[in-house]
């Protein structure tokens, strides 16, 4: 297709990956604030860190500090490009702003908390725990407004753009959808024939993308909830997803030595493939511009070859930056 052409000569031209020291361990989550002006990673090292964009290189901004245990996942507020919140293992989760550098609340939940999104309307947060239990937190009183006990393993979580679903990837292949904020069970989903680990939206409305176990990405029809194609290049359990901007672009990682970049509309081609030393464990595109950020499970070779890296990486720089 033509955008396909387009998009492999920007990215031939574009190609580089470079690195930026973010943590003391391994990054576990990579966002960008919705303007993009800011890219947020959280790391097994306890911390969050914040970088500014400033042409085509990361230069950080600040370190946040507070939680007890590992970061395993943060987001940005969906239109203040100034909040974010990270999700602990230490049973909290934190409202950070980068205007004051500091943590606007703490709010304690009941276990350790794995997976986190926000709300479209900016109203609420959603935190999963590992004894999937979902808490509904209020985003401006941070209190909690509802919890979901469930009786499956519960991977990724997250609403729909339109703000009236709430859908939960599980152990068992499935996506369960919700109604909200009523939370009335809608649907179930017989997605994968194994575990099914990661949902995202695309920024249009139009698909869902899940991964899963089976090393299968597959994408669905908002409308519908139907399947409408997969994506099958990668051989290990898929980790994360990101849509581009566009909506028309979907990145996808695992195990595999490579980030596999796949065009939404056809699939079968191949767009193009980011090189990696190791297992990737988070990717987010801009959200203006065909940039990916990335974090793998890289080892700092240079002095101990056993001492994670704990860099944070972007793709789609120009060959000569």
């Amino acid at each position: 297709s033509p955008y396909v052409q387009a998009m492999q000569e920007l990215f031939r031209a574009n190609t580089r990956s470079r690195e930026f020291p973010a943590h003391g361990a391994k990054v576990h989550s990579v966002a960008w604030s919705c303007c993009g002006r800011r890219l947020a990673s959280g790391s097994f090292d306890k911390t969050a860190s914040v970088f500014l964009l400033e042409k085509d290189r990361l230069v950080k901004e600040n370190n946040y500090r507070g939680h007890g245990d590992s970061v395993d996942q943060l987001c940005w507020h969906p239109s203040n490009p100034d909040l974010f919140v990270t999700a602990s293992g230490d049973k909290t989760i934190r409202i950070w702003d980068v205007r004051t550098t500091k943590c606007i609340a703490t709010v304690n939940t009941k276990g350790e908390n794995i997976n986190i999104c926000w709300s479209p309307d900016g109203q609420t947060i959603a935190v999963g725990n590992k004894d999937d239990v979902v808490t509904f937190i209020d985003a401006k009183t941070h209190r909690s407004k509802a919890e979901e006990q469930f009786k499956f393993e519960v991977n990724e979580i997250s609403w729909n753009n339109d703000n009236n679903m709430f859908f939960l990837t599980n152990g068992n292949g499935c996506i369960n959808i919700l109604s909200y904020p009523e939370l009335k069970p809608i649907q179930s989903i017989n997605a994968h024939p194994s575990n099914c680990i990661c949902i995202k939206f695309d920024p249009m409305g139009k698909y869902f993308a899940t991964g899963s176990a089976d090393a299968l990405v597959s994408l669905w029809d908002v409308d519908e909830l139907v399947c409408v194609r997969c994506f099958s290049r990668l051989d290990w359990p898929v980790r994360t997803l990101s849509f581009s901007h566009d909506g028309k672009m979907l990145a996808s990682a695992s195990e595999d030595h490579f980030i596999d970049i796949a065009e939404v509309e056809t699939g079968n081609e191949k767009l193009w493939e980011v090189q990696c030393e190791s297992p990737t464990f988070t990717v987010a595109w801009h959200p203006k511009r065909p940039l990916l950020a990335f974090a793998c499970d890289d080892k700092d070779g240079k002095y101990d070859s056993s001492r994670e890296a704990g860099t944070v990486k972007l793709f789609g720089l120009p060959n000569d930056s």
